[in-house]
């Protein structure tokens, strides 16, 4: 639970709790956040972004987890707090890993030196590995990095409506298809679970750029074996319609 002192100044500062969530979001700035920590000595503890990063279940502040609340960003500089959860569970792989021959007629040398995610991800593209799990052939990498989402809206159980305006969004790799686009949250260890909206801004982001279908991956390597989950939502403007379509693990050879 990181930051839970500076959380709960700040809720105590503005009266947090006593805002009624059944009836809607309560809206926070980082003006305001800065406001009620800028007596504490840590850059940790008073830094509008760090306080704000709350990407698994767990990260959430104390009274963020007592209460049942998270958080999200509407646009920059803004947040809202809603009570519920705004988390999607990663499920283990049971399945035997299936045994996927690298499309390439050369090994990538340069692909074992260093230990990021990123490296693995590539490698995983590069082998065609994820243009299998997929199975779109003519994915080309054309999203990475940080952007800012359009204007769009959403509703998360009884609140109706959320409006997202700009809201800084980063994918770890992005794929485009004749038919589809393909983004991917990527990962170098074991993850319980994360923020939807690590997944549903950007899904929404390029669906609206794009016209295109619009898949979503989680993606992990796991000492030799390459985890890919594929999500997804039956209601595009719903937060929580989040589904698993399916999920494989695979351990990559040469040729």
């Amino acid at each position: 639970m990181k930051n839970s002192e500076s959380w709960e100044k700040i809720f105590n500062t503005y009266n947090i709790l006593n805002h009624d969530f059944t009836v809607k979001p309560l809206k926070i700035t980082a003006v305001q956040i800065k406001k009620a920590t800028n007596h504490f000595n840590k850059t940790s503890e008073k830094e509008v972004r760090i306080l704000c990063k709350q990407d698994s279940r767990d990260e959430r502040p104390k009274i963020f987890i007592d209460n049942d609340l998270f958080l999200l960003p509407i646009k920059n500089g803004e947040y809202i707090i809603l009570k519920g959860d705004g988390y999607i569970d990663i499920p283990p792989i049971n399945n035997k890993e299936e045994i996927y021959v690298s499309k390439l007629d050369f090994e990538l040398r340069s692909s074992k030196i260093g230990n990021s995610e990123m490296q693995y991800l590539d490698f995983a593209y590069a082998s065609s590995l994820i243009r299998t799990f997929v199975e779109e052939d003519t994915l080309v990498l054309t999203i990475r990095g940080r952007k800012y989402t359009p204007e769009f809206s959403f509703n998360f159980k009884h609140y109706k409506d959320i409006h997202v305006q700009s809201v800084q969004t980063e994918v770890d790799a992005g794929f485009e298809g004749k038919e589809q686009i393909v983004l991917i949250e990527a990962k170098n260890s074991a993850t319980k679970n994360t923020i939807i909206r690590q997944l549903y801004y950007p899904f929404r982001q390029w669906k609206i750029h794009t016209q295109k279908e619009v898949k979503t991956l989680f993606f992990e390597k796991r000492n030799e074996e390459y985890f890919m989950w594929e999500f997804g939502f039956a209601d595009e403007f719903n937060y929580e319609s989040i589904f698993l379509k399916k999920a494989k693990k695979f351990v990559i050879q040469n040729r």
